[in-house]
């Protein structure tokens, strides 16, 4: 910072770019003259002077020594927002906000960065809240206008909602209403299917969908007239209200009983899919089957898989008078091989204990030496 001094002014005591104390004005600094040179090249030898003002006047315009102060609500948000353009968190009074601050990081401990999408920013309203009523505004159509209901008034009462409600009640409709004016009036709504007026300024509306109703209970309470006539017969207060339906209440139904056999179906498979595996199926008796049995007795490799079928034979009683050779000579057979399998294994369990005899003996012998 350079500073620059001009013609006929005394020079500073001070650095204006580092000094953050307020300006002071005081007798001490001696009368306040200033020497200004006139324009006039004749008359440059000449000095105009201004006059000094009494010391009474000069402490009147003194300033207060106290430094400026502006009211900050939130002092975090306005460092987190001098953060955001890469400043050092500073006060008005030139004290820094922030303690902590790094500006080798530049950011803030502790500081969460400031979204300029955030709310109450101005750029985006900040969101409304549940609570609020919401604002019912006129309603106009091709043949008819709806006014809204008195904000001050309770809401309209409604039954309890059936199951599976697609069906309202639109009373309080004009004399002179017609079909195409209910119509134009409820199809703002959603698709309708079907409609039952009555002689007696009701009727009941039917629509496709299930959330289409709450949209046309959003009109209950409007006040209806038909074009700009003020008759009697062409005006009406609307009331909508859930309407318990036959129709609706079958398809509602219907699609529980879908839903529970998609649960029923999704459990079956669940349940299959964690089931053990089950034994394979064991054939029927039959003469082919028996003597293809014997065959497999007499094979080692199949033998465990033969003597279960023949078990469940007898189990399930297939024994009788004109098989009962074939079954005495199956068990005769497998009798014969279980008996031979005992002996080998007898065998071997001979033959392994006399040789853990010869591997001890061998050993302790090597320990002697």
């Amino acid at each position: 910072m350079f500073l620059v001094q001009y013609t006929g002014l005394n020079p500073l005591s001070f650095d204006p770019a580092s000094n953050n104390e307020p300006l002071q004005f005081s007798s001490s600094s001696g009368p306040l003259v200033t020497d200004c040179p006139l324009e006039n090249g004749a008359e440059n030898s000449k000095k105009r002077k201004r006059p000094s003002l009494p010391p009474e006047g000069i402490r009147n315009m003194a300033m207060e020594s106290s430094p400026m102060g502006m009211p900050m609500s939130d002092p975090n948000a306005w460092a987190t927002a001098m953060n955001n353009l890469g400043m050092a968190p500073m006060g008005m009074t030139g004290q820094p906000l922030m303690s902590d601050f790094d500006p080798g990081l530049g950011m803030m401990t502790g500081i969460a960065p400031m979204n300029p999408m955030m709310p109450g920013l101005g750029i985006v309203p900040p969101p409304i809240s549940q609570d609020m009523p919401v604002v019912k505004e006129i309603i106009h159509c091709k043949s008819c206008t709806l006014f809204p209901p008195n904000p001050n008034l309770p809401p309209p009462a409604t039954r309890e909602r059936p199951p599976g409600c697609k069906t309202v009640f639109v009373g309080g409709l004009p004399e002179n209403a017609t079909e195409q004016l209910i119509v134009e009036v409820f199809e703002q709504c959603g698709e309708i299917i079907a409609i039952r007026k009555s002689k007696k300024n009701f009727c009941h509306i039917r629509f496709a969908e299930e959330f289409t109703v709450d949209k046309a209970l959003f009109l209950s309470g409007y006040r209806i007239r038909l074009g700009s006539s003020t008759d009697k017969k062409d005006t009406g207060r609307l009331h909508v209200d859930f309407a318990q339906a036959r129709d609706d209440l079958y398809e509602w139904e219907c699609r529980q009983r879908m839903l529970a056999r998609e649960e029923r179906h999704r459990r079956r498979i669940e349940e299959d899919r964690l089931r053990p595996p089950s034994p394979p199926p064991i054939v029927h008796f039959s003469e082919h089957e028996c003597s293809q049995l014997a065959e497999k007795i007499k094979d080692d490799s199949k033998f465990a898989e033969a003597v279960r079928v023949l078990l469940t034979w007898v189990e399930r009683g297939e024994v009788n008078r004109r098989n009962a050779n074939s079954f005495y000579s199956m068990i005769q057979s497998s009798n014969s091989h279980i008996r031979r399998l005992m002996n080998e294994k007898a065998a071997h369990e001979k033959e392994m204990e006399e040789a853990k005899e010869k591997f001890k003996n061998a050993l302790a012998g090597i320990l002697v030496q």
